[in-house]
């Protein structure tokens, strides 16, 4: 048995010691997949890292093949570019939408986007979020900025006690922060 097929049986197995053999082994093939595909850098990383993630959370279910680890490697590499640039054209649409519902937008041909058509982006991607928060979190939300409530109001309505919807605000809030900015850069 080789040394690759060591490292592909011990990363199964969940060696971090292979995992790290492995990214070193695979890395520059998986990344250079990623860029030739993406044509953009910082993305292409982003997809390296994702492919690699993805492959130890799903390690149990690498089997050997004709192709070998790098096989394996390869077709979790085309469903992370492809997921990129799905990702890509989505944003696109959403910045596209934003700018025909900005005030003005339009024009005049070939100017430079209107500070009202960002102001619609940030809502679009404001609300993407938002949707991706729990259940419960997305209403606590809601009801304090769309229906403009304190949190005493929110638990009064919601019947939920005032402590649960002080954590729901703490815990949607710090996931907002953590997921804004990467949606802003994402789209810009």
């Amino acid at each position: 048995m080789d040394e690759t097929a060591d490292w592909a049986a011990g990363f199964a197995a969940g060696d971090e010691r292979c995992m790290e053999a492995v990214y070193r082994r695979w890395r520059p093939l998986v990344h250079s997949l990623a860029h030739r595909r993406l044509g953009d850098e910082r993305e292409a990383e982003d997809v390296t890292q994702q492919v690699f993630l993805a492959a130890w959370h799903g390690r149990c279910r690498y089997r050997p093949g004709p192709g070998g680890f790098g096989a394996w490697l390869t077709g979790i590499t085309r469903h992370k570019v492809a997921d990129a640039l799905e990702a890509r054209t989505r944003r696109s649409r959403a910045a596209a939408a934003a700018a025909r519902a900005a005030p003005g937008a339009g024009d005049r041909p070939g100017s430079p986007p209107r500070q009202e058509s960002e102001q619609v982006l940030d809502r679009v991607l404001v609300l993407g979020e938002l949707a991706r928060l729990p259940g419960e979190q997305q209403r606590v939300l809601r009801l304090a900025f769309y229906a403009d409530l304190t949190q005493t109001q929110i638990a009064d309505r919601t019947g939920l006690p005032l402590g649960t919807v002080k954590s729901h605000m703490r815990r949607a809030l710090h996931q907002l922060r953590r997921s804004l900015p990467a949606a802003a850069r994402a789209t810009r």
